[in-house]
């Protein structure tokens, strides 16, 4: 069995200074982040009707501090990602990440957080789907673990404060997924967007209404 991720792509980001940290990305990691964006965007067009594009991070503005995750995201639009609810796969030193996430950078995300919370559609997920409020830590809180009152906590500061986020998705461990194949792999990360999807439409259905509204 040849695991999809392997011991190398983790130990990237172990690796001490920006250039050789960027390096090695290059050569172990980006490969498969070009891959899985060729292929799930692909994923995402046959899903939603709409055309996606790969966005794999290159991490060009970092000129002394060396990157500690990367990823490949996937959004309708060529020219970048930020500003609408995206998805993405990506690595941590400690865990590949399958998630969607609306980053502060959203125009819309009043609108977008209280669609969630009116629908209460996050309360529905897999107990095993994580979330967070900041996508540049590695940390995320269960499903089960926030419950209602936690869910809606987290999507209050996604309405009201600025810096607000919403990150949602399942984690997989290094060792979890050092066992998978590319198999393997890639159907954990199809049934993981398949879960994702309804909250994504949701999300969209907001940015409609202020579309309508402005």
């Amino acid at each position: 069995m040849n695991p999809y991720w392997t011991e190398q792509d983790f130990e990237v980001f172990e690796t001490p200074g920006l250039e050789e940290r960027m390096e090695a990305l290059s050569t172990y990691v980006r490969p498969k982040f070009e891959a899985l964006g060729q292929d799930f965007s692909a994923y995402f067009s046959g899903e939603t009707g709409d055309e996606f594009f790969p966005h794999v991070a290159k991490h060009m503005r970092r000129t002394v501090n060396p990157p500690n995750d990367s990823w490949v995201a996937f959004a309708p639009y060529k020219r970048g990602y930020k500003a609408v609810p995206h998805f993405q796969i990506g690595l941590w030193e400690s865990h590949v990440f399958v998630i969607l996430a609306v980053i502060y950078e959203a125009p819309g995300k009043p609108q977008m957080a209280n669609q969630l919370i009116s629908t209460a559609a996050l309360a529905d997920m897999p107990e095993e789907f994580v979330v967070s409020g900041d996508h540049m830590k590695p940390e995320a809180d269960s499903i089960a673990s926030l419950g209602e009152e936690g869910i809606e906590k987290l999507l209050t500061r996604l309405r009201d404060v600025k810096k607000g986020e919403l990150v949602i998705g399942r984690q997989l461990a290094r060792a979890d997924a050092a066992a998978l194949d590319k198999d393997g792999f890639y159907a954990f990360a199809e049934e993981t967007f398949r879960e994702l999807l309804p909250i994504y439409r949701k999300l969209l259905q907001a940015n409609e209404k202020t579309a309508v509204h402005r």
